[in-house]
């Protein structure tokens, strides 16, 4: 080997040598700002409530509840999510790839789409999860002021429950910067609002792409009575293999709902369980097997005085691996409420959007505080 070809041989390993430098320079730069820029919430926070109403809730009153995961306006029926896959029942398995909505237009069309169908159901309390405030996955659209606006005559509190640096994953479709969160709205006085945070999966990568799981307690005084009506908002972990953080978040939400209960209170949680909490693992219409994901919370597993209002009128969450089409894609009841025996059940209902505006369906429940010694 000449000196000629001797020194090329020896420039282009210098270079290669400092082009793969500079990308293991870059991806420990990265790593570094995603670690120096997270956080988890402070637990037992206190959060403000905006336009809080003046009227007290009351014994023998009825009500109306509804809660709604919109999806941060994504989840259109063509829309795939790239962290959600599953097998068809002839073996072939579907991943989806998109990170972010098609575009602003489809989110605001989405968000106005499903605040229409809670206003329709002219409900006293509402919750909302996966609400976006500031969101490069839905083009900033901010999600919180659209329903504070469309619900001008409720307060309203908010909860951040995602809040990420710039997450450049997946590299077709990055998620980008967010800040999300929980949404909870009353026609009545809420006395305080509160957010409390849920265990979660505190590995190093994982905690960077799941959310700074949170719920959010409203309470509110029940007139002539020192009893309070408790509303929990909460949006469980999903993304959980083995369902070991999940039990975790279960058995501190089942405490604390037992020692309000304890104290008289009326408790109603609501929101997404991110569990199968009707027993509908396979009773709807499916191609698809049932994914590894679902795990079922049965009426033995909650705590004594406690069941879920339920039904099976319509799914509530489809499986979004893949675009929506009836009866191909998995569906569940994974979102609803929990109350106590308090409370009397007037109805509850799965409303059937067909998920036109997010992967979830929204649920309404009616219900009586009753008159307990």
């Amino acid at each position: 080997m000449n000196t000629k070809t001797k020194r090329g041989l020896k420039i282009a390993g210098i270079s290669a040598l400092i082009a793969v430098s500079l990308v293991v320079l870059i991806l420990l730069s990265y790593v570094a700002y995603l670690a120096v820029g997270y956080y988890r919430i402070a637990d037992n926070l206190s959060v403000s409530v905006e336009n809080n109403k003046t009227a007290e809730v009351a014994i023998g009153e009825e009500y109306t509840i509804s809660t709604y995961n919109i999806g941060f306006g994504a989840y259109t029926q063509d829309f795939d999510f790239f962290m959600d896959s599953g097998v068809m029942k002839d073996g072939t398995e579907v991943t989806g790839t998109r990170a972010r909505a098609n575009s602003k237009e489809s989110v605001e069309r989405a968000v106005s789409g499903a605040i229409e169908k809670i206003l329709s159901l002219q409900t006293d309390f509402s919750f909302f999860q996966e609400v976006d405030k500031s969101a490069d996955r839905s083009y900033k659209v901010n999600e919180f002021e659209m329903i504070k606006n469309a619900f001008a005559d409720y307060s309203s509190s908010y909860s951040s429950n995602m809040h990420t640096g710039f997450l450049c994953y997946p590299l077709n479709d990055p998620i980008g910067q967010t800040e999300s969160g929980i949404v909870t709205l009353s026609k009545y006085n809420i006395s305080s609002a509160t957010r409390r945070s849920f265990p979660i999966d505190e590995g190093f990568i994982n905690k960077f792409f799941d959310l700074d799981r949170c719920f959010q307690i409203n309470r509110l005084k029940v007139a002539d009575s020192e009893k309070e009506l408790v509303l929990i908002n909460l949006h469980l972990s999903a993304y959980d293999e083995g369902g070991k953080i999940r039990a975790k978040q279960l058995e501190m939400l089942f405490e604390l709902i037992e020692e309000e209960y304890e104290k008289g209170n009326y408790v109603i949680c609501g929101g997404d369980w991110n569990h199968d909490i009707a027993d509908s693992l396979t009773y709807f219409e499916s191609e698809q097997k049932v994914p590894l994901w679902v795990q079922k919370i049965t009426d033995g597993e909650v705590p004594e005085h406690f069941s879920f209002a339920k039904t099976l009128n319509a799914p509530t969450c489809r499986a979004a691996e893949m675009a929506y089409e009836k009866g191909v894609n998995y569906t569940v009841v994974i979102d609803g409420f929990l109350i106590s025996d308090n409370i009397e059940l007037i109805s509850v209902e799965n409303i059937d959007t067909d998920f036109e505006f997010s992967d979830h369906n929204p649920v309404c429940m009616k219900f009586v505080l009753n008159e307990v010694a």
